[in-house]
C-alpha cells in the first residue's frame, strides 16, 4: 500500500506533447502502478495561506502563453477527490477551494505518467508566507498519506533560470551543473538541513534559484523519506543551459 514520493522536473509545457522526458514519466507511472490518488504540489500555484483543490472534476488550466495550439487543446480529465482534499485539510490546515484546477506543472507530467486520467488528482498550493523550513515542516505532516495509497508528488525544477536560458540549446552553465549535483548529493545522503538551506548548497546557488517557487516542491518530496526508502533519479539533464529536468523517486 505504501506509495512513493516523486519529484518531476517539468521544464517547458511543450514536454506535454511528448519526447524523451515524457517517456521517462511514462516509465515511472508504469513502475508505480495505479495508486489511490496523487497529491501534487506544483510550482505554478502560490497562495497566501495553504489551499487544496476540492472539486470532483478539476479543470485543466492552460496557465501559459505563446505556445502552439496543440498544447492548448490538451485536456487531462482526471477526477479530483473531495475526500482526499478534506484529509489534506485536516493534516495541514489547507483551505479547500474550487478556485483552481490542474495547472500545467501537474497535467503536463501526469498526462504521461497516468495517461488514462483515471487516478484522482488533488493539488496543494505553495503558501507564500512560509520560508523553506516552513514548507518542509508542513510537508512532513503529509507523511501518513503514503500509507493510504497516495503518491505525494512535486513538480518544478532544481535549476530554473529563464533569463539565462539558451533558446537554441547548448551546454549547461557550470553553476547550473554544480547546483544540480549538490542537490542530488544532499538527497542521497539524506541531508535535509542542506536542502532547506539551499542557498548554501553550492557556489552561485541563487543563479540556479533566482526565485524559489520551482525549487520548493522538491522539499515536499524530500520530507517524505522514511528509513529504508531507496532513492533514484530520472531525466537527469539540464536543458538550455539553465533548466534542470532532474526527477527524483523516493521509496
Amino acid at each position: 500500500m505504501r506509495q512513493p514520493a516523486i519529484f518531476f522536473g517539468h521544464g517547458s509545457p511543450m514536454n506535454a506533447l511528448g519526447g524523451p522526458h515524457a517517456a521517462a514519466w511514462r516509465e515511472i507511472g508504469q513502475a508505480v502502478g495505479r495508486p489511490e490518488a496523487v497529491l501534487m504540489v506544483s510550482a505554478h500555484w502560490e497562495t497566501d495561506g495553504p489551499a487544496v483543490t476540492a472539486q470532483a472534476k478539476p479543470e485543466t488550466i492552460h496557465d501559459f502563453g505563446g505556445f502552439p495550439d496543440a498544447l492548448y487543446a490538451i485536456r487531462y480529465p482526471a477526477p479530483g477527490s473531495p475526500a482526499l482534499a478534506a484529509r489534506v485539510s485536516d493534516l495541514t490546515g489547507a483551505v479547500p477551494t474550487g478556485q483552481w484546477g490542474l495547472d500545467h506543472g501537474t497535467w503536463s507530467v501526469l498526462a504521461h505518467a497516468w495517461p488514462a486520467a483515471d487516478v484522482p488528482v488533488v493539488q496543494l498550493s505553495l503558501d507564500r508566507r512560509l520560508d523553506a523550513r516552513g514548507h518542509f515542516e508542513l510537508a512532513r505532516r503529509l507523511a501518513p498519506l503514503r500509507d493510504e495509497g497516495v503518491v505525494i508528488a512535486g513538480s518544478g525544477d532544481f535549476v530554473h533560470n529563464l533569463r539565462a536560458w539558451k533558446r537554441a540549446g547548448g551546454d549547461a552553465y557550470p553553476w547550473a551543473t554544480g547546483f544540480n549535483e549538490a542537490v542530488k548529493a544532499a538527497l542521497l545522503r539524506g541531508d535535509d538541513e542542506a536542502l532547506i538551506d539551499w542557498a548554501g548548497l553550492a557556489e552561485e546557488a541563487r543563479m540556479s534559484v533566482p526565485t524559489d517557487e520551482h525549487y520548493l516542491p522538491l522539499l515536499y518530496v524530500a520530507a517524505q523519506r522514511l528509513p529504508g526508502d531507496g532513492i533514484g533519479f530520472f531525466n537527469d539533464v539540464i536543458e538550455g543551459g539553465s533548466i534542470s529536468m532532474t526527477g527524483v523517486r523516493i521509496g
